[in-house]
């Protein structure tokens, strides 16, 4: 039955443009999703806005000292209460010892920090451009990537001295590792697509490298420098806590030794401030120089 009405349709003209006619009917096309829709869709909930994250952000903040008072309070854990460390950071600030042990802290952060990620970048470009380049680097890379940088600090006393040489050398390799697997990881990851396309329309490989792989990685290199900050606070402090005339961690371990809290937490919240203050500086970089990444 179904051969027959095949060759009957083919036979006749006017049932074949019927057929044709029916298939090419034109279908209702849905309606557009609404903007507020197609937004919500592609972050999983609404945007909000600016101020209402900013209002967001201050009531956690409100709710976390609230609750820090109460524990304190109740006497649950012994913490000295927010308005006990006001107190004791007003002292430590009127009399130079908290700017001075900031002061310190931060240079050998800065130090460290910038002296790895600058480093850090044109290796990970080495380990992801070159094949030879990863050969060489990468088990280096990846051996001491394994190995906590404060692992090292002792023999790197014995070796450099008692200086500020050995706490800046322990802060610029835990910054280091973490800017150069992300930087690595960036190369490595750029869309064969954009690169085949470059060569097609004539670029050479320095041009591809400068113009589509730098670009394409950046946002990889950012996080890796934010990573690298993050690690390189946490270095400072235990580096401090070792050996150092001066410094917030120093300062937290003489503190500690006449269980004096208040002090301890005063360079503790100094610390978070710190850290947090020049992330949300990366952030700004990262979002000037990454404008054209999509985001949520």
């Amino acid at each position: 039955m179904a051969p027959k009405d095949t060759l009957s349709s083919v036979a006749d003209p006017t049932a074949r443009r019927e057929r044709s006619a029916h298939h090419q009917a034109p279908r209702k096309s849905p309606a557009p999703a609404s903007k507020s829709a197609s937004k919500k869709s592609a972050t999983g909930t609404g945007k909000l806005s600016r101020k209402a994250l900013v209002a967001i952000n201050f009531a956690s903040v409100a709710a976390g000292l609230g609750a820090w008072a109460i524990v304190s309070s109740a006497g649950i854990v012994g913490l000295p209460g927010p308005g006990e460390v006001l107190i004791r950071g007003g002292e430590l600030l009127a009399d130079g010892t908290l700017a001075e042990d900031t002061g310190a802290s931060l240079a050998r952060v800065l130090s460290g920090f910038l002296i790895g990620s600058l480093l850090a970048v044109p290796v990970g470009f080495l380990m992801g451009w070159y094949q030879i380049g990863r050969a060489i680097i990468e088990p280096w890379v990846q051996f001491f990537r394994t190995i906590p940088p404060l692992a090292l600090l002792p023999l790197v006393m014995v070796t450099m001295g008692i200086g500020e040489t050995p706490k800046i050398f322990v802060i610029f390799l835990a910054a280091f590792l973490s800017c150069v697997i992300s930087t690595y990881q960036g190369v490595v990851s750029v869309d064969k697509t954009l690169i085949n396309a470059a060569r097609v329309l004539g670029a050479n490989s320095m041009v591809i490298f400068r113009r589509v792989v730098v670009p394409a990685s950046s946002p990889f290199i950012l996080v890796g420098m934010r990573i690298g900050l993050g690690a390189g606070w946490a270095t400072v402090v235990a580096a401090e806590l070792l050996a150092a005339p001066n410094g917030l961690g120093m300062r937290m371990q003489q503190a500690q030794q006449f269980y004096d809290m208040p002090t301890i937490l005063v360079n503790v919240i100094v610390i978070g401030i710190l850290g947090l203050l020049m992330d949300r500086l990366l952030l700004m970089i990262e979002a000037h120089l990454t404008r054209w990444q999509e985001r949520r």
